[in-house]
């Protein structure tokens, strides 16, 4: 087990109850995923071992994100501020980091969201809409529909829209194209929603199929 520098910890101004916020940011994408509160104890357990640990104010004890979830937190860089009194985690998130199956805690707009939100992010928040819908069905959402018939009627929709896209690229037409791209990806989330396949599996496995120079 890595020994840790005693110095450091006494660096952080944890408040009176004895706790630190805790910024916690993908390291990937710079995503704010969580705010979190470590003791002192969480602290050095994170430090030892790289895995986010957090100090629970309901429960009052330690707890290890993904320990019960399997949404891991590996820590790959940690900081404190200029007055030491807050952390960053830099992590590499396992599945998502919310509770409510959302990649980030941070779902809730408070200001419309920005038209030049990235592509990712906006998959990232579809993705975490339809599992929710999948987890807590809503009368009269069409993706509660396509869940309560099941997989044929999944498959069916990807199929149809694959067709739609193939037709509006032989009619030469940008913009049908992108509604009949954006009709497929919509149902071809659906899909991996059904089967849990999620978008950050996808991504690594897209990772692997980068161009690169023989």
């Amino acid at each position: 087990m890595k020994t840790i520098d005693q110095s450091t910890l006494n660096e952080i101004n944890f408040n009176k109850d004895g706790l630190v916020p805790a910024v916690v940011q993908s390291i990937e994408d710079n995503q704010v995923l969580m705010l979190a509160y470590m003791n002192k104890e969480a602290l050095k357990k994170t430090l030892t071992t790289k895995k986010a640990t957090y100090f629970s104010r309901s429960r009052q004890e330690l707890w290890i994100k993904g320990a019960t979830s399997g949404n891991t937190q590996e820590v790959r860089e940690l900081f404190y501020d200029c007055d030491a009194d807050s952390l960053l985690l830099k992590v590499k998130q396992t599945g998502v980091a919310c509770h409510k199956n959302r990649k980030s805690c941070f779902h809730t707009p408070m200001i419309p969201l920005s038209s030049n939100t990235p592509t990712s992010d906006i998959i990232d928040e579809l993705y975490s809409v339809v599992s929710e819908r999948k987890k807590t069905p809503l009368e009269g959402s069409y993706t509660t529909y396509l869940f309560n018939e099941g997989i044929d009627k999944i498959l069916k929709k990807v199929g149809e829209e694959s067709s739609e896209v193939i037709i509006a690229s032989k009619n030469h037409s940008k913009s049908e194209m992108v509604e009949e791209i954006s009709d497929l990806i919509y149902h071809t989330l659906v899909l991996m929603a059904n089967e849990e396949v999620t978008p950050e599996q996808v991504g690594e496995a897209l990772k692997k199929r980068r161009p690169r120079d023989d």
